[in-house]
């Protein structure tokens, strides 16, 4: 059963809700995972993404913070969602196709602004979700399974627009990589983006803060697609929508994509 798939950090599904649809008018992945969708589950605007041929949401919502969401126009049920760190925010859930794929869709906390966990709690907290991913990997070995999501570190040279200008800005320390780098043994994932497109730069988010991002580009890829190594030569034609990214109230993230022949 072949499929699509693509993973968006949406920063808030409500406000974001006409590029949603834009997205799953215009590129008809066949499945969509969401982060940071900022709302409860009863607050998501299901019935758009219904009229659209995305009857089937699994969705983890938050009032106003973090969030989220799975959104498939094939059939899918929850299988786990998880509070790493113990944080008490809705930041993980998995869904199971009925070809057996297992999806994980995660929303790694974004770490705070300054590389020390003694001074920035925030640091701290993402560093501990990260170790606690890699244990809950050790002790629950994933086989053909899938997980994407912002997962907040660009951990490869060519991931940021300036290794050297980055290596002590969060999401490209070294510790954050070491971090993301053991919950990717734990689970033998292979970075599915990265084996489609081995060489060059390339990034998924670019700050609101940039007056004119695309002409600055000084990106990140922070947004991942993984797969275990019994499903990934299945994986090909990975690619980031760029344009989104200029798209009316855009996110500060890109839509990642996949496919899979399986």
């Amino acid at each position: 059963m072949p499929f699509t798939l693509a993973t968006w950090n949406i920063n808030s599904v409500r406000l974001r809700e006409p590029i949603v649809c834009k997205l799953l008018a215009e590129e008809g992945p066949d499945i969509l995972c969401l982060q940071e969708i900022k709302s409860p589950v009863d607050k998501m605007p299901v019935e758009s993404f219904a009229e659209l041929g995305y009857r089937h949401v699994v969705a983890h919502g938050q009032k106003g913070y973090n969030g989220v969401a799975i959104l498939s126009r094939l059939p899918i049920e929850e299988v786990a969602r998880e509070d790493f760190a113990t944080l008490g925010h809705a930041r993980h859930v998995a869904a199971r196709l009925e070809n057996g794929v297992t999806i994980h869709n995660f929303y790694v906390p974004a770490g705070g602004d300054v590389p020390d966990r003694e001074v920035n709690e925030k640091f701290g907290q993402k560093l501990d979700y990260l170790t606690e991913m890699r244990d809950w990997f050790h002790a629950n070995s994933p086989e053909k399974s899938i997980l994407v999501g912002d997962l907040n570190i660009a951990p490869r040279e060519d991931d940021v627009w300036s290794h050297k200008q980055l290596l002590k800005i969060v999401s490209h320390t070294p510790i954050e990589v070491d971090h993301l780098g053991q919950v990717m043994d734990a689970g033998k994932w292979v970075d599915i983006t990265r084996q489609d497109i081995p060489e060059g730069l390339l990034y998924s988010w670019w700050s609101y803060r940039a007056k004119d991002w695309d002409a600055a580009d000084k990106g990140r890829r922070l947004d991942h697609v993984w797969a275990t190594p019994d499903i990934s030569n299945a994986g090909h034609s990975s690619r980031i929508l760029r344009d989104a990214r200029g798209w009316e109230k855009p996110s500060d993230h890109a839509p990642v994509f996949a496919s899979f022949d399986l």
